[in-house]
């Protein structure tokens, strides 16, 4: 279940707008966004108060908040997984982000501050770690299962009973075929297709598309 706290958003860039737009789409009350840059050129942002440092977050009691984590993942960082443990051990939690559009079964389970994306589809017996990104259009079947830290990026698609351990990121428009297991760590690349297991920190490549001139 989704708290009803009003909600403080860390992060002021892409993802926290698209977040904090779904958020207001559903009456949700954010009350502050975190970010040390200059926002006014985001419309989504226009009359939500701006903190320019984390620790500012202290003025709200643990207690009277939920937090959402509004950066990103990318590959080889991990300032997001960061900013969640520093907060958390500050006593603070993470809220979910579900969009309206996402298809999410009774039956699946998200972990805390997971966030999914529009026209997501998250199927029955699905498990999600904390922290993880389902991003917009992608397909999650039946029976995976997703760890912490995750970023399945726009469009990708994971079949059923696929297993990703911690702080994997999956590209955009990649394929799981079903059963494959992708261990810690790894990279799966943009329209990349993973027919077997990924069983150590491992970064796989798409074929390369070859251009030619033909002036």
């Amino acid at each position: 279940m989704i708290d009803t706290k009003p909600l403080v958003l860390i992060g002021g860039g892409g993802h926290a707008s698209v977040l904090a737009d779904i958020l207001i789409q559903q009456n949700r009350q954010i009350i502050a966004i975190v970010c040390p840059e200059d926002i006014s050129s985001r419309k989504i942002f226009k009359g939500i108060s701006q903190l320019t440092f984390d620790d500012e977050i202290q003025k709200f009691s643990p207690d009277k908040i939920m937090l959402i984590n509004g950066l990103g993942i990318l590959p080889y960082s991990n300032i997001r997984e960061k900013v969640n443990s520093h907060f958390i051990q500050m006593g603070y939690q993470f809220d979910k982000v579900i969009a309206n559009s996402a298809i999410v079964s009774d039956y699946a389970e998200l972990g805390p501050g997971t966030q999914v994306l529009p026209r997501a589809i998250i199927q029955t017996g699905v498990t999600v770690g904390e922290n993880s990104i389902i991003n917009t259009g992608s397909i999650i079947e039946h029976d995976c299962k997703i760890g912490n830290n995750n970023h399945i990026a726009p469009g990708a698609t994971l079949c059923g009973g696929v297993t990703t351990s911690d702080t994997v990121y999956i590209g955009a428009n990649a394929t799981i075929i079903q059963g494959i297991t992708i261990t810690k760590n790894s990279i799966v690349g943009a329209g990349a297709v993973i027919t077997k297991d990924i069983l150590s920190s491992s970064i796989c490549f798409p074929n390369k598309a070859l251009i030619k001139n033909l002036k």
